[in-house]
């Protein structure tokens, strides 16, 4: 299994091009034998990331962000190393071999097995107790109070749990279904005192919610009257992470990719009332804020997103939230407003499909929103209130790449702020702002001056020449002292080349080693490496011999002031010096 692994891994990456993998995230500029753009992890003017496309490695001389192909999209996703080996092999089409389980991974997957058949006979189970029974009735006609007739009913399938402790518990535990699989899979739950496991949902409108597979993997229960909460969603498990979800996008994602845009709802109510509409690339956020894995999980199918979260003051807060969540990922954020204070599920029973439609052609920009936003919730009568409204605005100002958009809205504050533009900018200079990158990830670096020595440049070298004709690696492991390389990456590296000679692998190296053989790869030195690097391998010998000189003098020094004799150590001082001197003349 670990040789089909081996050579999986080297399929993919002999297939894979890093000149069209990075060049979709930033735009590459060829100069000399190496590409370079504006780094993609730090913000910069002048571009200080090289790409050595014949060696495949990048590296950045600004923040120092280095490596393989892999380590770039695992920087820029947000990716483990051996996800990013995934992600390029399925858009290579490049199967990967089953691993061998270990007896901990046989067992979960059986109880996910477990867990997702419990869900499925708990949908089955919902399902028909609404309608197919008289207990559903008040729930049947609590949905067709909502709009929700049994089309939307059926495609959605809605369910009823009865009002009773076990009704579902016994249902399942007679198909065969274990206690502890209810209990995991949030179905039911244990009382502490008396041990007796007891149904989680009682009373409730049940919305199954599915994963993109389509597979059920929790339930939202919406209560009937005043109970409290009203609405109750299973606790996370194995198989559900509610910041890693979205409602409904089983169905959406490919009207999504379709539209080219995503709608974002706060609740699932307001995401079956558009989709039963006619509306269909809508999502909602599963009880939670809107995370960036959730926004993570849309921009596969498009980057841009129209909120649409309730106008009171809660849903405008989290609108703020959410808009800063994905505008930090590099998504194109717009707002929907929706008039007289209505959720979107109200709007569209009481107008209509189009006139939500309408809605979404007069979405505010995000730039737009943040301002009317914080116009409404700041007094700028005064001096203070308007440098408190400026300031609640330079995070999403200082965001926008565009300088001709965010020269606009510099001007358009100044206005309305009634401030001088430069006041604006000077403001905007001092800020600390989290950019936006177009490729999808915010910046997570910052740029930093490494000073080098001698030895570190002569190790670099060493390193290149090393890497690119493995025969030279038995020399260097004799004529180079590891212990005096003082760069512990380089050292690190040296180690692995000498261990591995040229079969090694830059995943098991840490981040500094992977920092300096990515530097070493694409910087260019003076003159052809083979010639360069025997220069440098002449300055480790140098710096050898001349520990050997100042070791051996102090020895001579003890001795004298000891009253031993020490010609034999004054021959070998005069030897050493000798072999310098010749060095430094060839040098």
């Amino acid at each position: 299994m670990a040789r089909e692994m081996d050579e999986f891994v080297a399929k993919v990456k002999d297939s894979t091009d890093i000149l069209r993998v990075i060049s979709t995230y930033v735009p590459l500029k060829k100069s000399g034998n190496n590409y370079f753009a504006c780094c993609p992890f730090h913000r910069e003017k002048t571009p200080s990331f090289s790409v050595a496309a014949d060696k495949g490695f990048f590296y950045c001389f600004g923040c120092h962000a280095g490596g393989d192909v892999f380590k770039f999209l695992s920087l820029i996703e947000g990716i483990s190393y051996f996800e990013a080996i995934k992600k390029e092999a399925e858009r290579l089409h490049i199967e990967m071999p089953e691993r061998e389980k270990s007896p901990f991974q046989i067992e979960r997957e059986k109880k996910i097995a477990q867990m997702l058949k419990a869900n499925e006979l708990a949908r089955s189970f919902f399902h028909s107790a609404l309608v197919n029974t008289s207990l559903g009735t008040v729930a049947k006609e609590y949905l067709l109070s909502r709009g929700i007739g049994e089309e939307v009913v059926e495609e959605f399938k809605f369910g009823f749990s009865p009002n009773a402790w076990d009704r579902l518990t016994v249902a399942l535990k007679e198909r065969s279904i274990d206690e502890e699989i209810l209990v995991s899979a949030g179905l039911a739950s244990r009382a502490k005192e008396s041990e007796r496991v007891f149904d989680r949902f009682r009373g409730r409108v049940m919305i199954p919610i599915a994963d993109l597979k389509g597979r059920i993997v929790a339930f939202g229960g919406r209560a009937l009257g005043d109970e409290q909460p009203k609405y109750l969603n299973t606790a996370e498990t194995l198989l559900f992470k509610k910041g890693e979800m979205l409602f409904n996008l089983d169905k959406a994602h490919l009207e999504i990719k379709n539209a080219e845009f995503a709608i974002i709802v706060e609740g699932y109510m307001d995401a079956i009332s558009l989709y039963a509409a006619g509306i269909k690339n809508v999502v909602a956020s599963l009880g939670t804020a809107f995370t960036a894995g959730q926004a993570k999980l849309l921009m596969r199918y498009a980057k841009r997103f129209y909120f649409c979260y309730d106008s009171d003051e809660a849903g405008q807060n989290a609108t703020i939230r959410a808009l800063q969540i994905a505008a930090n990922l590099g998504a194109e954020i717009f707002v929907i407003d929706i008039p007289d204070g209505k959720d979107p599920d109200e709007f569209v029973r009481k107008h209509s499909k189009e006139a939500f439609l309408n809605l979404i052609q007069t979405a505010y920009p995000l730039l737009d929103f943040r301002l009317q936003y914080v116009l409404k919730h700041t007094n700028y009568n005064s001096f203070e209130g308007k440098i408190k409204a400026l300031h609640e605005m330079l995070p999403v100002l200082g965001a926008v790449k565009d300088e001709a958009v965010k020269l606009e809205y510099q001007k358009k504050l100044a206005r309305v702020l009634m401030l001088d533009e430069g006041v604006i900018i000077s403001e905007l200079k001092n800020m600390k702002i989290t950019p936006v990158l177009n490729s999808g990830a915010a910046f997570t670096r910052k740029a930093t001056v490494k000073s080098e020595t001698m030895l570190e440049r002569a190790g670099r070298i060493i390193i290149k020449e090393a890497v690119e004709d493995e025969g030279t690696i038995d020399y260097i492991k004799e004529f180079l002292p590891i212990d005096l390389v003082e760069n512990e990456g380089q050292r690190e590296i040296f180690k692995m080349l000498f261990e591995h000679g040229g079969d090694y692998n830059i995943e098991s190296l840490s981040e500094e080693a992977t920092e300096e053989l990515s530097r070493a790869m694409v910087e260019d030195f003076d003159g052809e490496i083979s010639d360069v690097y025997i220069d440098a391998l002449n300055a480790f010998e140098k710096q050898n011999l001349i520990n050997k000189m100042q070791s051996k003098s102090k020895e001579i020094e003890e001795a004298m002031a000891n009253g031993v004799e020490c010609e034999d150590k004054l021959a070998e001082l005069m030897e050493i010096n000798k072999k310098l001197n010749t060095l430094k003349k060839g040098g």
